[in-house]
């Protein structure tokens, strides 16, 4: 069968984005703490508005179980958010997330005091951003990564790009290689989840 050159194209870049991933091996394994941007990237970006005005966002439960595998095996987990409203509050006490800061108007000020606050370098912290509001904190993280689906002047600034969506598995996506670069994602699966998948 003959590939035709758009698939041959997108065969190429997988090639090519799988290779990356593996050039990366080294510093994610260093990883201690991952900071991750909420809107557009633990959702799809869109904001649900009720007729009272009750916001509501959507958020993926298998990105939920992969967070807490990540930190089953002792990576740190925050959420930044420039937004407010509630909901990403509530999925972060869900999850029994640790650090949550919403209406964040710097996140270089916020991430570089977290890392001090936890006593964490560069070198152990890796962020996932979707957006140019992300972008500053690229000098002060080992890795950036973006999901597929985040605006072109981040897909071209970070260092990798998840095959998956914000809000359709991207986080699930990067634990899951996260674990597997160190290690530990091959007894997860031979043992399975015993606990609740929030």
């Amino acid at each position: 069968m003959i590939l035709k050159r758009n698939q041959l194209l997108i065969l190429i870049k997988l090639v090519f984005n799988e290779l990356n991933w593996l050039k990366l091996k080294g510093k994610i394994k260093k990883i201690k703490l991952l900071v991750m941007d909420v809107d557009g990237v633990l959702t799809d970006g869109k904001l649900y508005i009720d007729n009272e005005g009750n916001l509501m966002k959507s958020f993926n439960v298998k990105d939920g179980l992969g967070l807490k595998l990540l930190m089953e095996n002792k990576v740190k987990i925050a959420f930044f958010s420039g937004g407010s409203g509630g909901a990403t509050e509530k999925r972060a006490e869900t999850l029994k997330i640790d650090y949550c800061q919403v209406g964040i108007k710097n996140k270089f000020t916020a991430l570089s005091n977290l890392q001090k606050k936890l006593s964490l370098t560069k070198e152990e912290t890796a962020y996932i951003g979707d957006d140019i509001n992300d972008i500053p904190v690229k000098k002060i993280v080992n890795i950036f990564f973006a999901p597929k689906d985040a605006s072109n002047y981040v897909l071209r600034m970070c260092d990798a790009i998840l095959t998956n969506s914000g809000g359709n598995g991207a986080i699930r996506e990067l634990s899951e290689r996260i674990l597997s670069f160190k290690g530990s994602l091959t007894d997860i699966e031979k043992k399975g989840w015993l606990e609740r998948n929030d």
